[in-house]
């Protein structure tokens, strides 16, 4: 085409890229674009990993034929359910991790379940799980199901807005329910806000309130609510549980390991199943789940190790105990855990000794067993009876030391020191079986014969005279014949006069009783008007006018410095017999603190062996009345 002046002009070349509404030919390889530079390709990478649940979320009962050892529970509700019989409001309380919460949530799909079809119009107990509102709850977002955190939510103004709300009726569900989570950390004023709501909810409501301390919840609330006491589940349950579950991930895990992780749970699922998680992601992959491998990651002893310890520790041997227990440091045993496990140990031996099904448990190894009857059958109940009582007070002592290691040896060295030595029973067969001989002669006992003796294991020690039995009845009072100041103390007691009883044996001095006539010196302390209120008892008592003068001489010590030192007699005679010398000897720092009188008839102690004692002698204070029964012997234990 010709230009402007005629000229031929070059043809215009040719374009380098796409045109505004096409490419007018294949853009070169790499071109720019329109806007600039075309966009780099997006390098292939793998494609996005989904977040890992843990398995206490993944394996979260869905219904109530999943949830375990909540039998009481299931079976009232399915009833309530089946009867149309349903609560407006729950309370579930239990330990941490045995299904409080879970069960709300159960609850809030079986009340809104709509059927496998969607034609469901009334709850089930058993929800389907793949209708919209049991989904919806299942992922945590279905409106009308509200979870609150009691200690995030714990003011009026939170309750007054939910009161308000729950006077609508749910969006699309059946049944709107409030969930509390710890309630027991709503504050009373929230409580006494809620209180009317929850008595006269709208029929449209439901509330389920979940809890670690019910104790905590005002009586008010409980009382207008129906209340299920979660228990923790049994090691047995719990195994089995874990087992299945570990199964069904594809783990292979060693039975003994399983044990460990159903015995530290302490009952909660929750717990057991992160021990769980972490036992699998501590393990090698591929690689099974051992039991070694569960000891380290709860800084637990070995089992048979454990035995090892708990018997060389009961045996006496100091320096193998010491030895074992730094092994099991060594290898990762935290010292108050070892003593946790000793107590345990000790309690499992001690129930296995007096029910000997214990033993029966399934959840219990061969080993644990075999070696748990052989301990019940060596071991007295005396002897693991003090061991519990060292351990638990070592296991304060390790838990406050700043160097437990040290505490905890200290706690074995005391226990192995003391395991060898003799119980009190047979300390006191010991020393009774020692010649009379070898100590001297008591002295001889106060006048006046007695009834009294200390005890020690069930047989007789010491005895000394008591004061006469006291008349109890009235009549047998007016009859017997005055001739004692003790006879007159008697009158006022049989008469119910114990005001004057006391200042008898307190205030009066005795000068003179010659029937009819009573002569005395009172204390300083006694009242003006005594003499008046003696003469009176004694001539209503005797049907007999008695004179009752004060006299100027000292007369006699009162009754009760008689009673005291009679009583101070009665010490002293006791402590001179040979036996009780023996005692104090052998326990340095023993004190007598009381005295009993003698009951011929009274059962010995318990896990006492007592064999009768000679006839007493002569120069024995304590005299034939000691005892008139004769004694049986205990037949030794032959397990013992």
């Amino acid at each position: 085409m010709p230009d402007l002046f005629g000229a031929e002009s070059e043809p215009p070349p040719p374009p380098q890229g796409p045109g505004l509404f096409g490419a007018a030919g294949p853009p070169p390889e790499g071109g720019p674009g329109l806007f600039g530079s075309m966009p780099e390709p997006a390098p292939e990478g793998p494609a996005k990993v989904a977040a890992y649940r843990v398995l206490a979320r993944k394996y979260r009962p869905a219904g109530f034929d999943a949830l375990i050892g909540q039998e009481g529970m299931k079976r009232v509700l399915t009833r309530s359910f089946e009867q149309g019989r349903i609560a407006h409001a729950w309370v579930l309380t239990g330990v941490r991790g045995v299904g409080k919460t879970t069960t709300a949530r159960i609850l809030a799909r079986a009340l809104n379940c709509l059927g496998e079809d969607g034609q469901l119009t009334r709850p089930t107990i058993a929800p389907c799980g793949v209708c919209a509102n049991c989904r919806a709850i299942a992922a945590d977002s279905h409106p009308d199901v509200i979870e609150l955190d009691a200690a995030t939510h714990t003011g009026v103004d939170n309750v007054r807005e939910l009161n308000q709300m729950v006077q609508y009726r749910p969006v699309s569900a059946r049944y709107r329910l409030i969930v509390y989570d710890e309630a027991h950390m709503l504050s009373p004023s929230s409580w006494n806000a809620l209180l009317k709501t929850l008595e006269e909810p709208p029929s449209h409501t439901k509330f389920a309130f979940a809890t670690t301390e019910v104790r905590k919840i005002p009586l008010t609330v409980l009382s207008r609510c129906q209340r299920f006491d979660l228990r923790r589940i049994p090691e047995e349950t719990l195994a089995e549980h874990y087992a299945g579950i570990a199964a069904k991930e594809g783990i292979a895990v060693e039975a003994g390991a399983i044990a460990m992780l159903a015995r530290a749970a302490d009952g909660s699922v929750r717990d057991g199943l992160s021990l769980l998680d972490q036992a699998i992601a501590s393990a090698e992959e591929g690689a099974a789940v051992s039991a070694d491998a569960v000891r380290a990651m709860l800084g637990l002893a070995d089992r048979a190790a454990l035995f090892d310890l708990f018997e060389a520790v009961m045996g006496g041997r100091i320096a193998e105990a010491l030895s074992r227990f730094a092994a099991q440091h060594e290898a990762g045993a935290e010292p108050l855990t070892v003593i946790e496990d000793l107590l345990t140990l000790t309690h499992f031996v001690t129930l296995s000794r007096i029910e000997p099904r214990t033993l029966d448990r399934q959840s219990l190894t061969e080993a644990e067993r075999t070696r748990g009857a052989a301990l019940a059958k060596s071991l007295p109940v005396p002897a693991l009876a003090r061991a519990w009582q060292m351990l638990l007070k070592g296991f304060s002592e390790v838990r406050e030391a700043s160097d437990r290691k040290a505490a905890a040896e200290m706690v074995l060295i005391r226990l192995a020191h003391a395991a060898d030595l003799p119980s009190p029973a047979e300390l006191v067969r010991r020393l009774s079986a020692e010649p009379a001989s070898a100590s001297p002669a008591p002295p001889a006992p106060p006048p006046g014969g007695g009834g009294l003796r200390a005890v020690a294991g069930g047989a007789p020690l010491a005895a000394a005279a008591s004061p006469a039995a006291l008349p109890q009845a009235a009549a047998a009072a007016a009859s017997a014949p005055v001739s004692k100041l003790g006879d007159v103390v008697a009158l006022a007691r049989a008469r119910r006069d114990a005001l004057l009883a006391s200042q008898i044996m307190n205030a009066v001095h005795l000068i003179r009783l010659e029937p009819p006539l009573l002569e005395f010196r009172p204390a300083a302390t006694s009242p003006r008007d005594l003499s008046a209120r003696i003469a009176q008892l004694l001539t209503e008592a005797t049907g007999t006018r008695w004179t009752v003068a004060i006299g100027q001489q000292q007369g006699e010590p009162t009754l009760a410095d008689q009673d005291r030192r009679l009583a101070a007699d009665r010490r002293a005679a006791v402590l001179a017999h040979p036996l009780v010398e023996t005692i104090m000897k052998t326990f340095p720092g023993a004190v007598l603190e009381a005295m009993h009188p003698a009951r011929a008839s009274e059962p010995p102690p318990p896990d006492v062996d007592i064999t009768p004692e000679p006839p007493p002698t002569e120069a024995d204070p304590f005299g034939e009345d000691a005892f008139t029964d004769p004694i049986e012997t205990e037949e030794p234990d032959p397990d013992a």
